[in-house]
C-alpha cells in the first residue's frame, strides 16, 4: 500500500512554501484557530482569478471536537484510497480549516497525449475511487485539471477543462452524484516540477481530486452524529 502524504497547508505557503506534519499527529490542528488560517492558505494558493477555494465556506468556526470527527473520517478514508495504485493520496485543509483529501492522477496515465478521452486502465481505477467513496456521501468533489506549459495558453485552457469534466462525467456514470461535482482547468498555472524537462512537465500534467466535508457532515459532526 502506498504511503499517505499528510501535508498541511499553512498561511505562510502562499509565500514560502508549505509544512509537513507525521500521521501520528493527525486531526490535532483541525477546526482550530491555526486550522482556520491553514484553510485560508489552502484557498489563497487553489482560487486563482478564476478558481474558487476548495470547500464550501460555511461562515462561521468549527468546534475543535466537530473538526477532529471530521478529521478522523477523511483521515481513515485517505487511508483506504491509498490502495489505488496510479494516485497519490495526501491529506490537506479547505478553506473552512477542515482536514479533506486530495487524489492526484497523472494524466500521462488517464489521457493520451493532447487528448481527454479516458483509456480503458483509467476509468478502471476511476470505477474503483467512485466504488470507494460510495459510503461518504457528504462530502463535496472538487476536479482541478492541470497541464504542462506545452502549447499555447488557449489550448491548454481548454484541455485541462476538458479533462478535468472528463473525470466527472465517468465518476457520474458510476453513481457519483454530479450536484457534489466541480470542476475547472488550470491550464498550466499551477505546476508542481520544472517545465524545463521532460520529468517536470509529465508530472505538471495531472488531475487532482479534493474531497471536501459539506454543510451535512459539518452539521452531523457539530451534532456529534458522524460516524
Amino acid at each position: 500500500m502506498k504511503k499517505v502524504v499528510l501535508a498541511f497547508l499553512c498561511a505562510a505557503v502562499v509565500f514560502q512554501g508549505c509544512s509537513t506534519m507525521s500521521k501520528t499527529a493527525k486531526g490535532t490542528l483541525i477546526g482550530s484557530g491555526a486550522g482556520a488560517v491553514i484553510g485560508a492558505g489552502l484557498g489563497a494558493v487553489l482560487g486563482d482569478s478564476k478558481g474558487a477555494a476548495i470547500g464550501a465556506a460555511i461562515g462561521t468556526a468549527v468546534g475543535a471536537g466537530a473538526g477532529a470527527a471530521i478529521g478522523k473520517k477523511m483521515q481513515n478514508k485517505a487511508e483506504e484510497l491509498a490502495a489505488l495504485e496510479n494516485a497519490q493520496i495526501e491529506t490537506v485543509k479547505d478553506q473552512n480549516g477542515l482536514q479533506a483529501i486530495k487524489v492526484t492522477f497523472n494524466s500521462g496515465i488517464l489521457f493520451p497525449t493532447n487528448g481527454s478521452t479516458l483509456s480503458a486502465a483509467s476509468k478502471k481505477e476511476l470505477s474503483t475511487f467512485a466504488a470507494k467513496m460510495a459510503d461518504m456521501k457528504e462530502t463535496d468533489i472538487t476536479i482541478l485539471g492541470h497541464t504542462d506549459n506545452t502549447g499555447s495558453d488557449a489550448v491548454n485552457e481548454k484541455l485541462s477543462n476538458k479533462r478535468a469534466e472528463s473525470v466527472a462525467a465517468y465518476l457520474k456514470s458510476c453513481g457519483i452524484d454530479a450536484g457534489r461535482m466541480t470542476t475547472e482547468g488550470k491550464s498550466y498555472l499551477m505546476p508542481v516540477a520544472d517545465n524545463a524537462t521532460a520529468e517536470g512537465r509529465a508530472q505538471n500534467r495531472r488531475v487532482e481530486i479534493y474531497i471536501s466535508a459539506n454543510e451535512n457532515m459539518i452539521k452531523a459532526a457539530e451534532e456529534g452524529k458522524l460516524q
